[in-house]
């Protein structure tokens, strides 16, 4: 059986009724993952006010969008994918969902388990950061859980998360700052990276429909080269660099006191700045 195949049978067995709330850009890269990987619609609850016309199509297929009536059971799995600011309205509101077995999957910036714990009274909870390359199964996500989060329900929260790309598992919740600082916010640093190549191809004579063209070509080739390599970046930025040429030029602009790596730790540091502010 192929690896791809094992994550459709994983997600397959994972039983009960999933509550998903909230189905923005991330909720419903999500659930595009968990529907391309062999969950039937049928299984899902979405609570979302403002769905998109995909997560509306799901409707025909049988899943139930914003039903007006409590659902008769527990829910087996609730996954949290709304914005933080909006916690303190709406996580009340889920506590007639919540059974003695039902798993609570997290993945708000900055809310952390202790937030979630007295939100959430009794609740088992996986805190998760996903990211948007999640839509094309090319995500990875970082999780950590509470102490009232089984194995069993650990082997769940793996098989969602996992089905839209590469999952680690930490114990120290208090990296989860900088997780989502590099990875969780990570893909807008690069389409930036993307945008900017190509202004300033435009700033050295490019036609601007080729500099958009060569930079986001350039950016999505490279990316693909790095995942399929066992190469660190390192030894291949090294690999296209030749002494007094060219990129070498480029990077003694890059790689110089003010260059791209202290910029870039600004951002970071910034951004985990935020996440920790968010936690409140």
């Amino acid at each position: 059986m192929t690896k791809s195949a094992n994550k459709t049978a994983a997600l397959r067995k994972i039983p009960g009724t999933l509550v998903l709330v909230g189905a923005g850009k991330m909720g419903g890269a999500l659930l595009a993952s968990w529907v391309r990987g062999g969950l039937e619609p049928r299984k899902f609850i979405v609570l979302e006010p403002r769905p998109s016309p995909e997560v509306r199509a799901l409707k025909r297929r049988g899943l139930q969008l914003n039903p007006h009536r409590r659902p008769p059971a527990p829910a087996a799995v609730i996954v949290l994918a709304i914005k933080p600011q909006s916690a303190p309205e709406v996580l009340p509101n889920l506590l007639p969902q919540l059974g003695p077995k039902t798993l609570v999957v997290s993945i708000m910036a900055g809310r952390t388990l202790r937030y979630l714990e007295e939100a959430l009274p009794q609740a088992a909870i996986v805190r998760a950061m996903p990211n948007t390359p999640a839509l094309i199964g090319r995500g990875i996500t970082v999780a950590c859980r509470n102490a009232r989060v089984t194995a069993a329900q650990r082997a769940i929260a793996h098989r969602l998360l996992a089905a839209a790309g590469e999952v680690e598992w930490i114990d120290d919740e208090t990296l989860m700052d900088a997780v989502t600082a590099v990875s969780g916010s990570g893909p807008a640093y690069v389409f930036l990276l993307a945008e900017a190549l190509a202004r300033a191809g435009v700033a050295v004579g490019l036609p601007p429909a080729l500099a958009g063209k060569l930079a986001r070509a350039t950016v999505a080739g490279a990316g693909e080269l790095l995942h399929r390599s066992g190469l660190d970046p390192a030894t291949l930025r090294a690999n296209v660099t030749s002494p007094g040429g060219t990129t070498a030029a480029a990077l003694d602009v890059l790689m110089g006191k003010h260059g791209l790596e202290p910029l870039l730790t600004r951002a970071v540091t910034a951004a985990t700045r935020r996440s920790r502010e968010l936690a409140g």
